[in-house]
């Protein structure tokens, strides 16, 4: 855990920041960044990095490039000779800054180890940033934003994907045996859990079954009740991108299966 923000009390505090120094244990350390599955062409923003431990590790196991942010000049120092004696220091870069300041859309995976009470400050800034990056803490969790993956290795560890916004009407245009239609998704979001109804035509609304959303990349199932006498499932991947959704369905299955493009575009928020 790692410096952040002077305390409003600085008075009553045994400690001139929000956040003590504690370091992550290694084993933690490598099961955050094998979670996140960190790569070389990944961007770490490493968010109250101490000793830099975190972001070391990334640029020395993983290969990544990265900053890290913290408010402690001394541990900004033993950060940087600590990336020299690894061999990474051109991979990675030690910042004194208040993370609340910092510009973080550069970020494809943010690490970090937080109190509660700045991980909720901080969350509606991480669910602010491009859909699929990826958020990594050590044994505190973002509130009622469920984890994507929680486990424990020694400690406890989590991963957020941060969802596309996907909230609203959206008109879905539907290749079908009995011709092009159009179809009205509405859809209900809480970070990346989704629910919804489905409306075609004068019918009934339906449901919209075994919804997923991971980062930009959604998924669910539709039944056609068109022919009551020869229903289907339909089942959709895309991705999205802003007021679109696209992507390819499966209608049917087995050897009478069949595959076709789809889109929607958002109807209203």
């Amino acid at each position: 855990m790692a410096l952040l923000a002077f305390t409003l009390t600085p008075a009553h505090a045994q400690w001139p920041y929000e956040v003590p120094f504690v370091p992550s244990p290694q084993v933690v350390v490598d099961e955050m960044l094998r979670l996140a599955d960190v790569k070389k062409d990944d961007f770490v923003f490493d968010l109250g990095s101490g000793d830099g431990r975190i972001l070391i590790t990334a640029a020395a196991k993983f290969g990544a490039r990265g900053v890290g942010v913290d408010l402690d000049e001394n541990l900004i120092f033993q950060s940087e000779a600590n990336a020299k004696d690894a061999g990474v220091a051109d991979r990675v870069q030690f910042i004194r800054q208040d993370l609340f300041k910092t510009d973080l859309s550069r970020a494809s995976v943010i690490t970090m180890y937080l109190l509660p009470g700045v991980n909720m400050r901080l969350r509606p800034v991480l669910l602010g940033l491009k859909p699929g990056t990826r958020i990594v803490a050590h044994d505190f969790d973002l509130g009622d934003w469920t984890p994507d993956i929680k486990l424990t290795v020694r400690k406890n560890v989590m991963l957020w994907i941060v969802p596309a916004k996907i909230d609203g009407r959206w008109r879905l245009q539907l290749p079908s045996p009995a011709g092009a239609q159009t179809w009205e998704l509405d859809i209900r979001q809480k970070h990346q859990e989704i629910d919804g109804v489905v409306r075609a035509g004068e019918r009934p609304p339906g449901g919209i079954w075994q919804p997923s959303l991971r980062g930009d990349k959604v998924s669910f199932t539709l039944v056609d009740n068109t022919d009551r006498e020869n229903e289907a499932n339909l089942y959709f991947e895309g991705t999205v991108k802003g007021g679109v959704m696209e992507g390819e369905f499966r209608r049917g299955v087995g050897a009478q299966q069949t595959r076709h493009a789809w889109r929607a575009e958002r109807a209203r928020p």
